[in-house]
């Protein structure tokens, strides 16, 4: 079993990182310079059609696609419990959890810090905002499933939807409100961040602020 994880630091390759880290399995990760547009190099569209990051080599094969990467690496390494098995209690909430991050959470992150490509820069200000209601209306939906005093998004155990939450709760940090300012919340990012993983990962891409 091997693993080459493409991605550049805080970016969305972070939470695959940090699951990697958390795994404790070898892995080499190949840091892209997006300021030399290193995603759009055809050697690595060979790797990523998409043009993204993150990207996951296993065992000479790619993939791509954050969430899925997390929901494959928990089945790879199911003796973690990182992915409720099929039939599980937890198991529906888990796959909603994972696409709502991903297909609502994430977009609107990226509406903000890119605001141009929404609607053009005539109207960056008003896609900001937008992307920012968008992203406080999930964070009550998370602070409001916390406010029971549970340790991880789903519950008493750590799973893959954690990794990626606990990575865009550090994208918070430069929106009007932060991850911080959502009092369940704020205790959640704290537990995540104290994590041995999480520090390393941060420590391993160079990264300033958020620890």
């Amino acid at each position: 079993m091997s693993y080459t994880l493409y991605g550049s630091p805080g970016t969305a390759s972070m939470c695959v990182h940090w699951m990697l880290v958390e795994l404790g399995v070898p892995f080499e990760f190949i840091s892209l310079d997006f300021s030399k547009n290193a995603t759009k190099d055809p050697a690595y569209l060979k790797i990523n059609p998409g043009g993204h990051v993150p990207a996951l080599v296993i065992d000479g094969q790619a993939y791509a696609e954050t969430a899925a990467l997390l929901m494959l690496l928990a089945e790879r390494h199911s003796e973690r419990g990182f992915a409720p098995s099929i039939g599980a209690p937890d198991r529906a909430l888990y796959l909603q959890w994972m696409i709502i991050l991903a297909n609502t959470l994430m977009p609107a992150f990226r509406l903000f810090y890119y605001a141009d490509e929404g609607a053009g820069p005539e109207n960056a200000d008003a896609t900001k905002a937008q992307a920012v209601l968008r992203i406080n209306k999930v964070f009550d939906r998370v602070d409001a499933l916390l406010a029971d005093g549970r340790p991880y998004l789903l519950g008493d155990k750590l799973r893959a939807v954690d990794f990626l939450l606990g990575m865009l709760a550090r994208w918070s940090r430069n929106l009007p409100r932060t991850a911080l300012d959502w009092p369940h919340f704020k205790a959640y990012v704290e537990r995540t961040r104290a994590m041995p993983s999480y520090r390393e990962t941060h420590n391993r891409e160079g990264l300033q602020g958020w620890i």
